[in-house]
């Protein structure tokens, strides 16, 4: 690999289908694209002020770089990148790709952020920002600190694990989705979904997942949880209490207490439900 150590790039795709440079301590600023196309690329201690920095490039690694705000749509139509100990300060990164790997990366405005992206693996992550991750596929989640609206809406095949998710409308369209030991607060989480398990979690929500098919809950908490399995199918086992629970569909909920049970049978039919409680 070419070598490149504390230099400043400017103007419009300075290192255009660059391949195999190593740069360190070097900054991008006053242009754009300036990775396009780029192939076999580590940045180290670099920071970037530009727009669409990297677009259509592949085995692309970053450590300890800031990309600032100004760099929106920062990393799109790229394959195989890794992200470690990270900044990222600008919307709309990642999109259309395929091979995210993230570690301690701290996006401060994750607005529209891995979106349509494919195979992701996300271990620690702090992001602040509505609309993270939609319509993604293939994703390995792990110490995520997630603050923002909308997330993980469309998803498929997602495991999350010991994360911390914050918004309303978390998982909504979502499909083939795990989440272990991990808290959710935020109203209407999880609407309109399919094969959906929580195993040791906690979730705070008004209408909670609500039109889902096959939602298992797993020696979880509820607090705050009111109005939930609206037209769900689900099989739940409840540490505790549940505030209210409204016309589920079908399944097994089991509870120590219910604040209040609504079941219509103008609405569903209630023999199909068996709520035990105590």
């Amino acid at each position: 690999m070419k070598e490149i150590l504390n230099e400043h790039f400017s103007g419009e795709r300075a290192l255009f289908q660059g391949n195999e440079f190593r740069i360190c301590g070097s900054s991008f600023t006053d242009g754009e694209s300036p990775l396009k196309h780029s192939r076999f690329i580590e940045l180290s201690d670099c920071t970037i002020v530009c727009k669409y920095p990297i677009w259509y490039s592949e085995n692309i690694k970053l450590k300890n770089c800031t990309i600032a705000e100004e760099s929106r749509a920062g990393m799109w139509y790229v394959s195989d990148i890794k992200a470690e100990d990270t900044v990222i300060e600008a919307p709309k990164c990642f999109r259309r790709s395929n091979g995210i790997s993230l570690c301690n990366v701290t996006f401060t405005n994750g607005e529209e952020t891995l979106w349509k992206c494919n195979n992701i693996r996300i271990d620690g992550a702090k992001v602040s920002g509505d609309y993270f991750a939609m319509d993604s596929d293939g994703m390995e989640v792990s110490g995520l600190e997630l603050t923002g609206g909308y997330s993980f809406d469309g998803v498929r095949n997602v495991t999350v694990k010991n994360s911390v998710i914050t918004g309303r409308d978390a998982f909504w369209n979502s499909e083939n989705v795990m989440i272990y030991d991990s808290v959710i607060r935020g109203k209407y989480f999880c609407w309109n979904s399919r094969n959906v398990t929580l195993v040791n979690c906690t979730v705070e929500s008004l209408q909670a997942m609500c039109y889902t098919d096959n939602l298992i809950l797993r020696n979880c908490k509820l607090p705050n949880t009111a109005l939930a399995f609206e037209y769900s199918t689900v099989n739940a086992d409840i540490i505790g209490g549940i505030d209210s629970i409204i016309n589920p569909s079908g399944g097994v909920i089991k509870a120590e207490s219910v604040g209040e049970a609504v079941m219509d049978g103008k609405m569903v039919d209630v023999s199909r439900t068996k709520l035990i409680i105590g």
